[in-house]
């Protein structure tokens, strides 16, 4: 068994997955994560965050847990607007959005499809980090290694070592990929040697024996995001833990079914109505 004594363990963003009724159930059943990112929000010029949006981040529907809001934007102004928002709700921490494939993001230049415009994202990332950090906030950022090619992300890599970045979370994909191969583990060993900023792992972990792998090809890699893996099996981390890919605290049928039930509770809520009344 790895030592993960030093791990730090993340719940990737997912969009219609992974809003604050699943973190809740989640964090309540299962070994709970040290950090949870929301589902992207995506600002609109001029305009404040939606009802859903604004439902996801309140820190009544978040207690307990450290939540990272991530926003989806290639705009500065939009971004430093949503962050001082997020910023009067107790947040200090914001993620970046450049990692999502999706056709309708990419083809606005926005997540994955912003790495194509590499001049336009170094001068995003200096507008904001200098307002950022006059606000006393840390950015982090979600990257792929490209739009089409690995070889984009020495570039990439230029760019972000500029800037004070709280960390690098990075899904060694390109854009292209979506999720299917398998991850580019020696273009992730050049970004995590090279990075200035701490850099997170995350990318196709659904086991513990490669997890494991992982951390023994990796030693000093001290934090990793977990997404379609605890998605499929909301007892990995416990397993994890335990050292095996079966068994381990919280993986039981029992668990499962308490975890099922507080979802199930939780959009009941939702569609009856009474928790939108509530927030008129």
């Amino acid at each position: 068994m790895i030592s993960d004594m030093k791990m730090k363990y993340y719940m990737a963003p997912m969009e219609g997955l992974t809003g604050y009724i699943y973190r809740n159930a989640y964090h309540a059943c299962y070994h709970p994560m040290d950090k949870y990112f929301t589902p992207f929000l995506s600002p609109k010029a001029n305009s404040s965050l939606s009802f859903r949006e604004l439902n996801d981040i309140l820190p009544e529907h978040n207690q307990g847990m450290y939540v990272v809001p991530q926003i989806l934007t290639n705009q500065a102004e939009d971004f430093i607007r949503t962050a001082k928002e997020l910023q009067e709700y107790g947040y200090s921490e914001i993620n970046l959005n450049l990692g999502c494939p999706s056709g309708t993001v990419v083809s606005k230049y926005k997540g994955a499809g912003f790495l194509g415009l590499p001049d336009s994202l170094d001068r995003f990332l200096d507008e904001v980090c200098g307002k950022m950090e006059g606000m006393g906030m840390e950015l982090s950022v979600k990257t792929r290694l490209g739009l089409v090619s690995p070889d984009e992300f020495t570039g990439l890599l230029e760019i972000y070592n500029r800037y004070p970045l709280k960390e690098l979370i990075l899904h060694p994909r390109v854009r292209t990929d979506y999720y299917k191969n398998t991850p580019n583990m020696p273009a992730f060993g050049s970004g995590f040697d090279g990075s200035r900023a701490p850099v997170c792992y995350n990318g196709d972990i659904f086991t513990v024996s490669g997890y494991e792998t992982l951390c023994g090809d990796y030693p000093e890699l001290d934090r990793v995001m977990l997404g379609r893996g605890i998605i499929s099996n909301p007892g990995l981390l416990d397993r994890i833990a335990a050292g095996a890919d079966s068994g381990g605290a919280g993986t039981g049928k029992e668990t499962l079914r308490q975890f099922h039930q507080m979802i199930y509770e939780g959009y009941r809520t939702i569609m009856s109505g009474t928790e939108m009344s509530c927030l008129r």
